[in-house]
């Protein structure tokens, strides 16, 4: 009778798959050793500061309503073209033509007729001379005002925003290093951090005008103020924190 040896390959395979298990469970104790104790605080503070509006904005619209489509467009358009080179007289002051548009009106009893209506954009820094040449527009050219609004022009909030980032990222800093001394770490270094504005790029409204074709009165404007917030968010990695905390 022949005695059956050990398979020394199934005796390698037993003995690989032991050692294997044996590194895994090393490798899992030791990734558990390592956990970091350093926690990441997120951190959150802002500046705001109330800047002058030094952009005034208008619109007007140029309105014709006439049985014949072509008569009304013809009168919107002599009374644009005089207001361009109205505008165009004033200096520092830019105009632009928006929309235009015609359509039928019908009512009941009544003849249909068409209207015509375009848009005038203006905008200037020397709000007193933009608030005459809207009052002429409206008594000497017949435009309409639709809405005046004002804004704070790129460059002043650029300034604005450079001063308060620089605000922002102290008063960040502080909260971070409150948020050390509170969790008990001798310390901290910054992680990702984003800056923020919350311009929007649009003039915000501060006056409408009622639809009144006729005003000898000169428009009164107050510019006002808007407000600049630049926020800080990001986080702040704690050293290690002291024992008993």
């Amino acid at each position: 009778m022949t005695r059956r040896g050990s398979n020394p390959v199934c005796v390698q395979s037993v003995l690989a798959i032991a050692l294997l298990a044996h590194i895994g469970v090393a490798a899992a104790q030791t990734a558990i050793d390592v956990v970091p104790t350093q926690p990441i605080v997120s951190v959150t503070s802002s500046a705001t500061s109330n800047v002058a509006n030094d952009r005034m904005h208008a619109l007007l619209r140029a309105e014709a309503d006439n049985a014949d489509p072509a008569q009304a467009a013809s009168d919107v358009n002599a009374r644009m073209a005089r207001a361009l080179a109205r505008a165009r007289g004033v200096t520092g002051i830019e105009a632009s033509t928006a929309g235009y548009s015609s359509f039928q009106i019908t009512e009941p009893n009544k003849p249909p007729r068409w209207r015509v209506s375009q848009t005038l954009a203006l905008e200037g820094a020397d709000f007193a001379a933009l608030a005459g040449l809207v009052s002429r527009l409206q008594s000497n050219d017949g435009l309409v005002l639709a809405s005046l609004n004002f804004s704070v022009s790129a460059a002043t909030r650029r300034a604005a925003e450079d001063a308060l980032t620089q605000q922002a990222i102290r008063n960040w800093q502080q909260r971070a290093q409150a948020a050390a001394q509170g969790f008990g770490a001798g310390g901290w270094r910054a992680g990702r951090i984003t800056i923020q504005t919350n311009d929007f790029g649009r003039p915000q409204p501060m006056y409408r005008a009622s639809a009144v074709a006729d005003s000898r009165a000169p428009v009164a404007v107050e510019g006002g103020m808007s407000e600049v917030t630049v926020t800080v968010s990001g986080e702040a990695i704690l050293d290690t924190v002291r024992a008993g905390r």
